[in-house]
């Protein structure tokens, strides 16, 4: 079954755009790729049994800041498609965003005891 995937990638650049689209068609049962948006900072893909959640770490990993927008089914009925769209604009926006990495030092304490704790 074909897949719709869109991905919001942060791209400063065109270098960082043709990086991006590079690393998209290169994951397995990828067909199309564009780029969408009113700044070109979505990425389109189309395909067959697309890992979605691997190519979004990816780009996060290459690029940089990247959100998956959707997962769907490609082509179909735009009948369909409004009707859902119509009860989908109640529906509250959920986002994922992940923190920083921050490397430290683990935090150790002794009690006179000579234990350690973290």
């Amino acid at each position: 079954m074909q897949q719709k995937v869109v991905i919001k990638v942060y791209m400063c650049c065109p270098k960082s755009r043709s990086r991006a689209l590079k690393i998209a068609v290169g994951a397995s049962g990828v067909e199309s790729v564009a780029l969408k948006g009113d700044d070109k900072n979505q990425i389109e893909i189309t395909g067959d049994g697309i890992d979605a959640a691997e190519l979004t770490r990816l780009l996060r990993k290459k690029i940089g800041h990247a959100v998956l927008e959707s997962v769907g089914a490609a082509g179909g009925d735009g009948d369909k498609k409004k009707e859902e769209d119509k009860g989908k604009e109640n529906e509250a926006k959920m986002q994922m965003v992940w923190p920083p990495y921050h490397a430290s030092l683990p935090l150790y304490y002794h009690d006179s005891c000579g234990y350690s704790f973290i």
